[in-house]
């Protein structure tokens, strides 16, 4: 297999990703055993949330209400050992109420002095519910931190305790009162998870395990600085030529200037995806690959996570939605023309 690295990895490099990948993979079997344990008939949703973690990225939930989706983060919270909080976004939440804020207080000797309190952000996975609930202003106070792993209060700086996740969500359904997140807060997100209804065994099994007296409670897996070194692995893991080639040809096909002529879709796409898709596939493909158990993710990989990392990268002309196409069915036909 041609290997794609810019360090050009030796025989002892990759056979020590190799070791170390071993280790990982059991330590995340372990945890996905507990998940499953918590969370039924939601497979996709708790691969994808466990590849947006490893990959070290932001993810965002979308579903109708009650299909477990706060459960999800709670859960994933206990089993990788992170300090979890969760923010109920409203319409009258104020960017303080997320950041935290500087106040005055008055020592025992008459001295005055400025004190500040962290809001619920300075955590390690933070769970922001309903999140186009709130209002631009409140949304924006999630971007600094989101992509620079610190906030500014009162013009000094604060670093935010690492690893740092939003796994965030949204309701389709409800438009009253909503206020659609911004393109440049889109793309911040690594992946956009769909949140479907479960399947009937799955739901008959909801009934008889979470209506009863005991109920089974999350265990930690691993400790979070065992995640950053997961973390880390990820981005040492190498990549095959033909993965990279998929990536770079499935994104670039994807953009309205770009798209090949004999696809079809190049007039449906008003706007596609920039590098960051790219940068986000070439992350998630090494971590799905490590949930499933291999050392090297292939172009299976890049085709099941195009549709998470691609569909909020993306719009359609006004004339194409006007004809019925959607975003998934654009992603499906691009990764048609690569296969």
């Amino acid at each position: 297999m041609s290997v794609v690295s810019p360090s050009s990895p030796t025989e002892a490099d990759l056979a020590a990703v190799a070791e170390s990948a071993e280790r990982a993979v059991n330590r995340i079997s372990d945890a996905k055993v507990d998940i499953a344990r918590i969370i039924f008939g939601q497979e996709t949703v708790v691969e994808q949330s466990l590849v947006t973690i490893l990959a070290g990225g932001h993810g965002l939930l979308v579903g109708v209400p009650g299909l477990a989706k706060t459960k999800l983060v709670e859960t994933l919270g206990t089993v990788l050992g992170l300090d979890a909080r969760r923010i109920q976004f409203t319409p009258d939440l104020m960017p303080s109420d997320i950041l935290g804020a500087e106040v005055m207080e008055q020592s025992s000797d008459g001295g005055r002095s400025f004190r500040f309190i962290p809001g619920p952000v300075f955590s390690q996975l933070l769970m922001a519910d309903e999140i186009n609930r709130a209002s631009p202003r409140t949304q924006s106070a999630l971007l600094q931190a989101m992509q620079e792993y610190h906030v500014t209060v009162a013009g000094h700086p604060h670093d935010l305790p690492r690893p740092f996740h939003v796994l965030a969500t949204q309701n389709p359904l409800e438009q009253e009162g909503t206020y659609p997140l911004p393109e440049a807060q889109l793309d911040r997100f690594l992946m956009q998870i769909d949140v479907h209804y479960p399947d009937l065994d799955a739901e008959r099994r909801i009934l008889l395990e979470t209506t009863g007296a005991d109920q089974a409670e999350a265990q930690v897996a691993m400790t979070s600085e065992e995640l950053m070194e997961y973390q880390q692995l990820v981005r040492r893991m190498p990549v095959g030529e033909s993965v990279v080639e998929a990536i770079l040809k499935l994104v670039r096909s994807a953009r309205p200037d770009e798209g090949t002529a004999n696809s079809g879709v190049t007039d449906l796409i008003a706007w596609g995806p920039g590098p960051r898709a790219s940068q986000a596939l070439m992350l998630t493909v090494r971590a799905r690959a490590l949930v499933d158990g291999r050392l090297a993710p292939s172009v299976d990989d890049v085709l099941a996570l195009a549709e998470p990392v691609l569909q909020h990268r993306m719009a359609l002309t006004f004339a194409a939605r006007a004809d019925g196409h959607t975003v998934r069915d654009v992603i499906r036909r691009v990764k048609e023309s690569i296969t």
